[in-house]
């Protein structure tokens, strides 16, 4: 004789189904086995908390200048010929006006992530509109289209934006704009590549004979369904605008006194390489540290979004 489930245990029951995983579900778990994207995660998030609070809780100015220290070296400097205790604690040493290095490598990295972050924002809005236009409508005006990146392909990088910012006069918020307006020709190539690919599918044809409109298909259907790969390139366009950032700061066209960035402390440093090493060491190590952890980043998103590799 057959005895009738209780509602407990229904319910139990119930617990032992396994329940589905959304693609972002599984990624998220993927990416989480991943101990290098994982500990670079947290050390980038360390870094912009010191970056964005650290400043506060030092003794000395990002600007402040002290004559009596210049040129010293850090407290537990090897070389003791180069130390100088007058007016406080130096952890990083000072620069060749006095100033403290701790304050202006953390201040640096505020205006360096800033602008990695800005200026892939800047591309990724370019790119995706720019490469999901020219995917979907295709023919003669996705012909124009891509041949007008060519042509800007075929200028060398840094001397658009060497030309955009002298147009602009070395604004520092435009200096956001003008590495974000050149880094998204590959993010446009990249979604322009994944929209002729999808725009063929099922669902979307679906959508057509429902009656939505090319805007609607594109920001609904298609944006959504390419975002794995953008995803994956941003963590690569980040740093890349952040190299572009201090090569043009190296360069005397970025950032401007008495601003800062690590750009500007690399270009500093090795100029007193020789005698003044610290100045150097700490902002090459921490920027350094900052490109590592985007790519191991972005090597464990392309691992957890690749579904090859399941």
């Amino acid at each position: 004789m057959s005895v009738p489930f209780s509602a407990a245990d229904t319910e139990a029951a119930m617990g032992d189904i396994v329940q589905g995983r959304s693609l972002w579900d599984d990624a998220l778990r993927r990416l989480m086995r991943n101990r290098a994207a994982v500990i670079s995660v947290v050390i980038l998030f360390v870094i912009a908390v010191a970056a964005v609070i650290g400043p506060y809780f030092l003794a000395y100015d990002y600007s402040f200048q002290d004559y009596t220290v210049v040129s010293c070296a850090p407290d537990w400097w090897p070389d003791t010929t180069v130390m100088c205790n007058a007016g406080g604690t130096h952890w990083f040493g000072t620069d060749s006006i006095g100033r403290d290095l701790v304050a202006r490598t953390l201040y640096g990295a505020r205006v360096s992530l800033a602008v990695g972050l800005i200026a892939t924002l800047v591309s990724l809005v370019i790119g995706v509109a720019y490469g999901a236009i020219a995917g979907y409508v295709g023919g003669r005006i996705d012909e124009l289209m891509m041949r007008f990146v060519d042509v800007l392909y075929s200028i060398p990088y840094i001397f658009l934006v060497i030309i955009l910012m002298v147009i602009f006069n070395r604004n520092f918020f435009l200096l956001f704009v003008a590495i974000g307006a050149v880094e998204w020709l590959t993010m446009a190539r990249i979604v322009r590549g994944q929209t002729l690919s999808i725009k063929q599918k099922e669902f979307i044809e679906a959508a057509r004979a429902g009656g939505v409109g090319a805007f609607g298909i594109i920001t609904r259907h298609i944006i959504p369904n390419v975002f794995g790969p953008v995803v994956v390139y941003v963590t690569l366009t980040v740093p890349a605008s952040i190299l572009a950032e201090s090569f043009l700061s190296f360069l005397g066209l970025g950032i401007q006194e008495p601003l800062t960035s690590w750009g500007v402390l690399i270009s500093d440093g090795a100029n007193q390489m020789e005698t003044a090493p610290w100045m150097l060491l700490f902002p090459a190590a921490f920027m350094t540290v900052t490109l590592f952890c985007f790519n191991f980043i972005g090597d464990g998103l392309r691992d957890a979004l690749d579904p090859k590799d399941r």
